[in-house]
């Protein structure tokens, strides 16, 4: 029988399957999704491979775990610092600041390994469900603005956000990417400004 780590059996299970997502979130940035076996999961957090089903039922449901758990921080950083700015301008500003600051921090290298991948339909929907609830306060500035062809302009800026975030991830320095990130949307926006 597992030697149970923790006070309570709840937070033991807790803390394994954190763990798990940690060993996950590892394996996934270093080798892409063909890593993330249930075997190579349990064998990098320390447990065998049938301790993985019981908190995950597959690599799929393991990669849908990792989609889930990549997400709240950054959503919860964004929101928290675009609540005391009023206007869609600032707003814009703001979250090009906070989401290159996150990708300087490795927030996004889980979700950028997956997005690189061949995922399972399940895991696709899920991640662009996020990606859409992650987008919403930058295509609302947007809208706000009154930018002309919204869908279009949203698809480009989100690619010089992607194109920023990767060049930071390869060593790129924050305030130089943000601030050159910020002239592109600022200058795509200043009609509607």
């Amino acid at each position: 029988m597992p030697r149970i780590t923790a006070p309570t059996v709840a937070e033991h299970r807790v803390r394994q399957r954190a763990a798990l997502l940690h060993a996950a979130r590892e394996l996934l940035i270093a080798g892409g999704v063909s890593a993330v076996t249930p075997a190579a999961v349990g064998a990098a957090a320390g447990l065998s491979r049938p301790s993985v089903y019981e908190y995950f039922s597959s690599g799929a449901d393991v990669l849908v775990a990792v989609i889930e758990d990549a997400f709240p921080r950054a959503n919860a950083e964004l929101q928290s610092a675009l609540d005391s700015v009023t206007s869609a301008s600032e707003r814009l500003d703001v979250y090009v600041r906070v989401t290159l600051r996150l990708a300087a921090e490795g927030v996004h290298r889980p979700v950028a390994a997956l997005a690189a991948a061949q995922l399972p339909a399940e895991c696709l929907a899920r991640l662009s469900a996020l990606h859409r609830e992650q987008a919403a306060p930058f295509i609302e500035a947007l809208r706000e603005l009154e930018v002309p062809e919204l869908n279009i302009t949203a698809r480009l800026l989100g690619g010089v956000l992607q194109a920023a975030m990767a060049a930071i991830e390869s060593g790129a320095s924050l305030p130089v990417v943000t601030e050159r990130t910020l002239v592109f949307v600022r200058s795509a926006v200043a009609p509607a400004l």
